[in-house]
């Protein structure tokens, strides 16, 4: 049978987060976004949201955190309403998590993820996968996949971040599912799998614009990416399902990285979707852009 490229879907694909029980948007504007983690009411900034808030300032004023940045990064400080906890757990379906304000504006996870965590749930859901997930985090998206019957191999640089998802894990009580937590580099890794000649089912790639490895190893996105995801295709198995690709990156597209995958996938047929992760406000109007991703998928 003639193998062919696969198949680069025509127009983009928003994937629109529109809350869930434990996360909502609840207005947007004037550079931030004011946000519901279970019971908390969160201000973060938020550069791209250029139109007016709609709510009142008084309703903004009573949040009960608000992250003041510093500098021209993502980091900052938080200042915390009186009981205000720095830690409590959040839930998306079956998966636990622990939220925590951190240095850099984020709770430990990412809630526009959502559509991401939804497909792979729906992928796993068609057989049992051994996936690898690089640049892991605090490891939602592998507990969505271990609560759905697939194995993961988690890898991170950062030990406080593997840590964390081990933590998540046992909130979730599924630490007897086949996860396996690796503090490495991630191209470190993926060279190490080449040479052992281990495949996968599917893959996670879910890259910083820069970061540093255990060892001090630096990552630059822009220039580092193409030969991780040469990589990452070189270990799927010859009946893989999917490889998932998301950044957070002015500079780059969902075009962009459908591309990349596009050239490296070679002959592997299926398909490419791209497109753009977003926050909607609770009655849809409105979305908030936060990153790109492409996923090529076996069957499309």
């Amino acid at each position: 049978m003639t193998r062919r490229a696969p198949a680069v879907a025509p127009s983009p694909l928003v994937m629109r987060t529109e809350g869930w029980g434990d996360y909502a948007l609840i207005d947007s504007g004037a550079g931030r976004k004011l946000e519901r983690f279970g019971p908390r009411r969160v201000v973060r900034p938020e550069p791209q949201c250029l139109w007016s808030p709609r709510l009142a300032e008084a309703e903004w004023a009573a949040a009960d955190a608000v992250f003041d940045p510093e500098g021209e990064e993502d980091a900052g400080r938080w200042r915390l309403a009186d009981g205000t906890p720095h830690a409590f757990p959040l839930a998306w379906r079956a998966v636990r998590f622990q939220a925590r304000f951190t240095p850099f504006r984020h709770l430990g996870f990412f809630p526009e993820q959502a559509g991401n965590w939804a497909w792979l749930e729906s992928r796993a859901a068609e057989r049992p996968l051994r996936v690898l997930n690089l640049f892991g985090y605090t490891g939602v998206a592998s507990l969505v996949l271990a609560a759905a019957g697939s194995s993961v191999t988690h890898v991170d640089a950062s030990r406080r971040a593997v840590g964390w998802a081990r933590e998540n894990a046992a909130l979730s009580g599924l630490e007897d599912r086949p996860l396996r937590w690796l503090t490495e580099d991630a191209r470190r890794w993926v060279a190490r799998e080449q040479r052992r000649g281990a495949t996968y089912d599917g893959v996670i790639l879910d890259p910083p614009k820069y970061g540093r490895g255990p060892d001090g190893e630096v990552w630059r996105l822009l220039e580092d990416l193409p030969g991780l995801v040469a990589g990452c295709a070189a270990i799927l198995g010859p009946d893989a399902s999917f490889l998932l690709l998301n950044a957070y990156a002015e500079r780059l597209s969902g075009l962009a990285l459908a591309g990349l995958l596009a050239e490296t996938l070679g002959a592997r047929g299926g398909r490419i979707d791209w497109g753009e992760l977003a926050l909607a406000e609770a009655d849809g109007a409105r979305a908030v852009g936060v990153s790109f991703f492409a996923r090529w998928s076996r069957d499309g």
